[in-house]
């Protein structure tokens, strides 16, 4: 324990619910009672040692991922749903005892959440009596249940467009949840055999149990970034880009930028946001790169560039297996205007590119309307324009989509950990 923990645990209460625990509850109540992701809320795990923070964000995610699971075990035992929070602390008890927590520990932490608020004070006897009939034999019976569905909003259009037998292995991945991937700075096979991970095809390093990606070796150096494999590809489709001024348009948190600079180009990172840039210029600094930041829209930028890179604003539903909370934080309201503001993005980006300069269009989605047909609409709507022939030796024939992209799904490699959701494709402006 450490010497924060220690001290948070001395001036506790005797019967106060751990802070992990505790954090994790008011996580999963911003997300399915106030539709906000976790991503926002930052706030929650203030004050939390770094244990106690990494615990309860894994609690969080593990209830999210699992929660169709615990819904179907604890209705067995309610006669009507309780209030969100009271549901959510019975969730968090269901899934640890389903995945081997303490019975103890966790039916007495889980009492003591309810008990220490008053609005859930009255619910603290039902939450001891359905956890300790969930103590029996309830790990047996989750696993007997169906991995976890996708809610109908994301499922059917996912059907539609990649068939009934695709969804669920991707929801089967999704339900797994996601190794580390990291991204070196120079030598990747040196890179995974100083973090003992596995080299794949692609160059990303893999990690299965990476533990605190901070501790590894190779971090304070800056020798690698924690970086999906998938969303490592975007700038490995551009080859060879010594000397080249890139733009690399919707730039936090960073992971492309870095990339760009890695390989010799000369990078502008352009956000929105000058708050996300501040992630941007840290990772840069621990990683000895170069890159010129720029705090400002997108659609009144400026200037030529030899290539441009356009991770474009999406649904992020290729990213759920890293993040399960996003089907429930969203219902997919604000897809449409997304699609909108990529066309918008990608007409924009085309004139900001040199004659023979390449633009790669790329979403973290799992939606064609997001990729695919984003590509197909602007080659019919730009004559100068055409799809860039993609050889590189890692592509696999699967990822081939029929214009010329590459469709990358969380069920690929699903033998090594999968990988998540991306749509790609290199544009070059004749």
């Amino acid at each position: 324990m450490s010497e924060k923990s220690s001290q948070t645990a001395k001036s506790a209460p005797k019967n106060a619910p751990s802070p992990a625990r505790k954090a994790a509850v008011d996580l999963l109540d911003q997300v399915l009672d106030r539709g906000r992701p976790l991503s926002e809320h930052a706030a929650v795990l203030e004050g939390l040692s770094p244990a106690d923070r990494a615990a309860a964000q894994r609690l969080a995610t593990d209830v999210l991922r699992g929660m169709e699971r615990a819904d179907r075990l604890l209705q067995h035992h309610l006669r009507k749903k309780p209030t969100t929070r009271v549901m959510n602390i019975l969730r968090l008890g269901t899934v640890e005892l389903c995945q081997g927590g303490a019975a103890h520990g966790v039916v007495s932490d889980c009492v003591n959440l309810a008990a220490a608020a008053r609005h859930t004070m009255g619910a603290k006897g039902l939450v001891n009596a359905v956890l300790r009939k969930m103590t029996v034999d309830a790990d047996q019976a989750w696993a007997k249940l169906r991995v976890p569905r996708l809610p109908k909003w994301l499922r059917g259009p996912l059907v539609e467009a990649w068939g009934a037998q695709a969804v669920p292995a991707m929801e089967a991945a999704h339900f797994a949840g996601a190794p580390v991937d990291l991204t070196a700075k120079g030598d990747a096979e040196a890179v995974a055999k100083a973090v003992g991970g596995e080299l794949l095809p692609t160059g990303s390093v893999r990690l299965q149990d990476a533990g605190q990606v901070t501790g590894l070796p190779g971090y304070e150096a800056g020798d690698w970034w924690v970086q999906d494999a998938a969303a490592a590809l975007p700038v490995k489709l551009l080859g060879d880009i010594t000397g080249l001024r890139v733009l690399d348009m919707c730039a936090a948190p960073g992971g492309k930028t870095m990339q760009l600079a890695a390989a010799g180009a000369h990078v502008t990172a352009l956000d929105l946001s000058e708050q996300r840039l501040k992630r941007v210029r840290q990772n840069l600094k621990r990683t000895g790169l170069k890159a010129e930041l720029v705090v400002g829209d997108a659609m009144d930028h400026t200037g030529l560039y030899d290539a441009v890179l356009l991770d474009a604003p999406c649904s992020a539903t290729g990213t759920i297996r890293r993040h399960p909370d996003l089907p429930h934080a969203h219902q997919g309201e604000k897809i449409a205007e997304l699609i909108g503001l990529q066309e918008a993005m990608l007409d924009h980006v085309l004139h900001l590119l040199k004659t023979g300069g390449r633009l790669v269009f790329a979403t973290c989605s799992l939606i064609p309307d997001e990729g695919e047909c984003q590509i197909e609409e602007a080659l019919a709507k730009h004559s100068d324009i055409s799809v860039e022939m993609l050889d590189f030796p890692w592509i696999e024939e699967a990822w081939r989509s029929e214009e010329g992209g590459l469709r990358l799904r969380p069920d690929f490699w699903a033998d090594r950990g999968g990988m998540d959701g991306f749509y790609m494709a290199v544009l070059r402006k004749t």
